[in-house]
């Protein structure tokens, strides 16, 4: 607040003692002083509350309000965080849509996706054990197991047991064998045109993190 805004909030005999070199003058000049670092706080309060504005140490506390606070092992200021700062950024980020596809497989790998920034986790129902989820982590991801674990416990059904298995290193493909012998030379006018790439995967972008886009069916909802 300006010293002439403080001013003229005074009685008029107050006002008539704020010449220069007064007291009540330089006593406004501290108050404007004072209030200057609040007003620029507040100047640009947005950037307190955007996950990708706001500082690092103010994270951790924006996750608890989108209910992804169990990513924090421990949420305090001094407290390492498990993850790096922008992966939580992500998902804080991204809340809105997890808590939507909560206990879902989209909403389960699309979590643990954001938090690793891994992808390729492999969400298995065993027909053997009903009611049982088996939640095979890709070797990229395997030294982040106790992270996995707690996303996995918090976005899984309530009624859903569930177990996290680290994927051996070799899963990811065969091991590289002897080079195999040449593939015959195309012919020199092929029937159509070449087959071109696969067209992408749709992504919904929130922020800076790119996720494969939900299933085209919205979630059952909820019986009362």
């Amino acid at each position: 607040m300006r010293r002439a805004a403080i001013e003229r909030l005074l009685p008029a005999a107050y006002q008539r003692a704020t010449g220069p070199g007064s007291v009540l003058g330089a006593l406004l000049d501290v108050m404007e002083a004072l209030h200057a670092p609040d007003e620029a706080v507040l100047a640009d309060v947005d950037a307190l509350f955007g996950p990708y504005r706001t500082a690092d140490g103010f994270v951790a506390y924006l996750s608890r309000w989108v209910a992804m606070d169990h990513v924090v092992a421990a949420p305090r200021a001094d407290a390492p965080l498990p993850l790096p700062v922008g992966r939580l950024r992500d998902l804080v980020a991204h809340g809105a849509l997890l808590a939507r596809w909560r206990g879902t497989p989209y909403g389960m790998r699309t979590a643990l996706e954001l938090a690793t920034g891994v992808t390729g986790f492999v969400l298995d129902e065993p027909a053997e054990r009903p009611f049982h989820l088996v939640v095979r982590v890709p070797p990229a991801a395997a030294d982040r197991l106790a992270l996995v674990t707690r996303i996995v416990e918090a976005e899984k059904p309530a009624a859903v047991t569930v177990e996290v298995v680290a994927a051996p290193a070799d899963a990811a493909g065969p091991p590289a064998g002897p080079p195999s012998p040449a593939a015959p030379a195309p012919p020199a006018h092929p029937a159509g045109p070449p087959a071109g790439p696969p067209p992408p995967d749709p992504v919904r972008a929130v922020g800076r993190a790119h996720v494969p886009s939900p299933p085209p069916h919205d979630p059952p909802e909820e019986s009362s």
